[in-house]
């Protein structure tokens, strides 16, 4: 009887001792902290993998993630150093550096952290956003871009677009000279202004990211109407100046077709001309000759009497003279 006993307190300390021993070792993994606190009090932090002890029953455990995390933040409204309203929605990347700063001012809350990044980022995107314009805002990048342009497409497109390129003297185009345009990098002025801020917390923002940047919706359509009316502006222009050009061929044109049609009616006279001078030469040759005149002159008259018959008209007027009415009379 004794020997059962004793057997089972064998069994019962054993299993008590397996208790203790599982409840005594606690691992810590690659992305994550440990925190071993006793009586609320943080007594030791682990940041490397591995398995550890405790003290069983008076130090517990805790976890902190160790990884990158992303906050997005609700978009909000922003004031422009020219007192224009933008829309900005941007997300942080943080990370938690200082596991027992972490949960011994945050508690180890995820949630809470997000909170006290919310007010940090936001204040930081008043403040930088406050020191630029609207149009250095918009030209800003998330990175360093080196950008080479020139000053025509630097600016707006205007009415100048359309005048003619430079020459030199001989008539060369002269290709305007590259210059280099600061961007800014808007991220590393948000991460300037948030500076040290997270660092009481034990954690540290390492990029903040800008997602959208837009208008309000009730400057949208004003914007928009006088982009239309700005294009419509320089479309018109563009028309005129094509307008211009069209009159000036046109007229060139009928220049060229008065000019072509003068020389073809000089040239037609002076061939009438010759013609009528062939005429004369062959009709003094046969009025040189009495018998061939008198000829010809009555051929053209019977030619005459002829056409006045053809055309319905039987009663003919003649001098009694006529070489015609003395051929009817039997007296030529």
């Amino acid at each position: 009887m004794k020997k059962v006993i004793r057997n089972i307190l064998i069994g019962v300390a054993a299993f008590f001792a397996i208790i203790v021993l599982f409840g005594s070792m606690y691992t810590t993994r690659e992305n994550e902290y440990t925190v071993v606190k006793q009586f609320g009090r943080i007594v030791a932090t682990n940041d490397s993998a591995g398995l550890r002890f405790k003290v069983p029953m008076i130090q517990s455990v805790s976890t902190v993630p160790k990884a990158k995390q992303i906050y997005d933040l609700s978009a909000s409204e922003s004031i422009t150093s020219d007192k224009k309203t933008m829309i900005v929605d941007a997300y942080v990347i943080w990370k938690v550096t200082d596991a027992k700063k972490f949960t011994s001012t945050l508690n180890a809350s995820t949630t809470t952290a997000q909170g006290r990044i919310d007010v940090i980022v936001y204040n930081a995107l008043k403040t930088t956003i406050s020191s630029m314009t609207q149009e250095e805002l918009i030209a800003s990048r998330d990175s360093y871009v080196k950008i080479e342009a020139t000053k025509a497409e630097l600016e707006d497109v205007d009415i100048q677009d359309m005048e003619a390129s430079k020459t030199d003297e001989k008539g060369n185009a002269i290709e305007d000279k590259k210059k280099d345009v600061d961007v800014i990098v808007i991220s590393e002025k948000l991460l300037q202004c948030i500076g040290s801020q997270c660092d009481q917390y034990g954690m540290e923002i390492t990029d903040v990211k800008i997602k959208v940047l837009d208008l309000p919706d009730e400057n949208k359509e004003a914007v928009y109407n006088r982009m239309v009316t700005e294009r419509n502006n320089i479309a018109a222009a563009y028309k005129a100046q094509g307008e211009s050009e069209a009159q000036m061929i046109k007229n060139t044109t009928d220049a060229e077709v008065a000019v072509t049609i003068a020389n073809a009616e000089a040239d037609a006279k002076a061939t009438e001309a010759e013609g009528e001078a062939e005429y004369m030469r062959i009709l003094s040759k046969v009025y040189n000759n009495k018998d061939k005149a008198d000829f010809y002159s009555f051929s053209l008259q019977l030619d005459a009497l002829k056409e006045s018959v053809t055309k319905g008209n039987t009663t003919i007027v003649l001098d009694s003279d006529s070489p015609i009415a003395k051929i009817f009379e039997n007296s030529y």
